[in-house]
């Protein structure tokens, strides 16, 4: 069986775009991936490339003229969010798959995904939860479940689905809460109620964030990393890690998120990451060095972010790094 993911970025996320790529090439061996590349330099770094597992969508193969219409009407991170139902309907409609699972470009594997594909069976949609750690739970304006990995089988049940998605986020699609929504995200909240064959991921070791990482421990054996989970001492490989707001600035700065992180979750997981990212960085300039494949940001100076820098050191989750002290730590 060939597991069929796709994903979508643009130039300022290639190098994280790659590190996915490259760790399913390691870890799952009969897979594609479709890439969706947001911009002409990603869709021209990637021709390069020549990924032998990968098939490579510019927008202009892509974008219909329902998603022309609205696309003035959002920012560039709410456009992807609308086209992200989209893609996967793409993907099945044009490569007639059995299944595509989308992923969001900065997933990182440690393990094959098998475990969480052989939970699906007879189903027809795979959602996951965030699984957020109490004092971290957004729910109710983030939602019950995250679009980072979404499986839709290519079926009535799977189409139905995607297509009610698809439908919605084109009308509304928006880095905002209002009258129950938010993003492309929180239409997913009734889902198991609303459609049918609708399955949700158990498997602990999917799904791994920043906002639920406080629930776990870990540890390194065999060069598998075991997350254990705290409440019943049960443990298992982990599949994934979403690197949700690792951002790279200026002056060699990287920023890993607001909540708090463990040494061990440091050591385990970001140290390792960014150190690959850099490779990466490497590579892509090796092909074209006229732009920043991380996406580096300048760190405006304000009144809000002394503020800010304030409440989040005495919350213990100010952290923003410089990358080599990070490193070398």
């Amino acid at each position: 069986m060939i597991y069929n993911f796709c994903t979508l970025f643009d130039s300022n996320y290639l190098t994280k775009g790659l590190a996915l790529y490259h760790c399913l090439e390691k870890y799952c061996e009969n897979f594609h991936l479709f890439i969706f590349a947001f911009d002409e330099i990603a869709y021209n770094v990637l021709k390069q490339l020549k990924l032998s597992k990968a098939t490579i969508i510019s927008l202009k193969e892509f974008e219909d003229e329902e998603l022309l219409k609205v696309k003035p009407t959002r920012t560039k991170g709410e456009y992807c969010w609308t086209a992200t139902s989209s893609t996967i309907l793409y993907i099945l409609k044009k490569y007639n798959v059995e299944s595509c699972t989308y992923i969001d470009a900065d997933i990182f594997f440690y393990s094959s995904p098998k475990p969480i594909f052989d939970e699906i069976g007879n189903d027809s949609i795979l959602i996951t939860e965030h699984r957020y750690s109490p004092e971290y739970n957004k729910e109710i304006k983030s939602g019950k479940y995250c679009v980072q990995f979404i499986t839709f089988k290519n079926n009535e049940n799977g189409l139905k689905a995607l297509r009610w998605w698809r439908e919605r986020c084109i009308e509304w699609c928006y880095n905002r809460f209002e009258d129950g929504k938010f993003g492309d995200q929180l239409y997913l909240d009734d889902w198991t109620e609303r459609f049918e064959g609708v399955y949700v991921m158990k498997h602990p070791g999917g799904g791994l964030a920043a906002w639920n990482i406080q629930q776990y421990e870990f540890e390194k054996k065999n060069n598998k990393i075991i997350v254990i989970e705290k409440s019943t001492g049960q443990r298992f490989e982990v599949i994934f890690y979403h690197f949700h707001y690792l951002r790279f600035y200026k002056n060699n700065i990287v920023e890993l998120g607001r909540r708090k992180l463990s040494k061990n979750v440091l050591d385990i997981f970001y140290k390792p990451y960014i150190k690959y990212l850099d490779e990466l960085k490497k590579q892509v300039h090796a092909i074209d060095s006229s732009f920043d494949p991380h996406g580096t940001l300048s760190r405006p100076f304000s009144v809000k972010n002394i503020i800010l820098y304030i409440y989040r050191k005495l919350r213990g989750t100010y952290n923003v790094f410089n990358k080599n002290k990070l490193l070398e730590s």
